[in-house]
């Protein structure tokens, strides 16, 4: 399972545009947009889960953060999604926000734009690489058909941690430069995570990726688990060891450079 963090735009809130108080829209997907990780979603790529979701009765759950494991968390439902020239468009109706005080506080976050960015959960369930000619990974990778779990707001996207630690690596390598001086310490971390990252990359074969050439391509991370752009023939049920492979890679390196920075 993968998330997918980005800066969404409110279209409304309780009291706007006929919505009820508790209950906000938001466009959390933009159609043909690459987005930090190199992916594009293809228009239609939700229409077919919205009709599983749809036909089941079942709302699509509205939570906080991803935060599964908290019960407050879980601070509303969906009860409209569709797909638009622009991308999904979802409304969600907010918990009673007189028993559910996380709910209150997201709602009134949401309502004073302090929290602007939205993620949701997905699998892929069919997607394709498509070559562009000098684009700096050599095309992008399409996310046709998309599987929802969920879907909320949250601070910051996760893929702003992949953006802030290149940033820190890139300090850290100016001031080495420079002629600052590295301690033992950071020494033996930062040389952790490289063996670490080499390992994940050396277990990479071809099989896995199903193209060679893309497997050498950098790494296109997301919020969990990111994974090199693949063949359009590609078989999207190959795609967990990757993801699964670099998600631990991402998280030691974050985990080792954050304290060595």
């Amino acid at each position: 399972m993968n998330t997918k963090s980005f800066t969404a735009r409110v279209k409304a809130t309780g009291g706007q545009q006929g919505l009820k108080d508790g209950q906000v829209q938001a466009l959390v997907s933009v159609f043909g947009n690459e987005d930090s990780y190199g992916d594009v979603v293809a228009p239609g790529a939700f229409a077919d889960d919205l009709k599983r979701w749809k036909d089941a009765g079942d709302p699509i759950p509205f939570i906080w953060s991803h935060d599964w494991a908290n019960p407050f968390a879980h601070i509303g439902h969906v009860i409209d999604a569709n797909e638009t020239d622009d991308g999904l468009v979802v409304t969600a109706q907010i918990d009673d926000l007189d028993t559910n005080p996380t709910a209150k506080q997201v709602y009134g976050l949401l309502k004073g734009r302090r929290v602007t960015q939205f993620s949701f959960a997905y699998d892929v369930l069919e997607g394709g690489w498509i070559d562009v000619e000098d684009h700096r990974y050599g095309g992008y990778y399409e996310l046709r058909k998309l599987a929802v779990h969920e879907v909320g707001p949250c601070l910051i996207g996760a893929n702003r941690e992949t953006e802030l630690l290149a940033a820190k690596a890139a300090d850290l390598t100016r001031g080495i430069k420079a002629g600052r001086v590295l301690s033992q310490a950071n020494y033996d971390r930062l040389t952790k995570a490289r063996d670490s990252i080499t390992a994940v990359l050396d277990a990479a074969t071809p099989e896995d990726t199903n193209d060679a050439k893309h497997a050498s391509q950098p790494a296109r991370e997301t919020a969990d688990d990111g994974e090199p752009a693949r063949e359009s023939n590609a078989d999207p049920s190959a795609k967990s060891p990757g993801r699964s492979a670099q998600a631990a890679a991402r998280l030691t390196l974050t985990a080792l450079i954050g304290d060595t920075l």
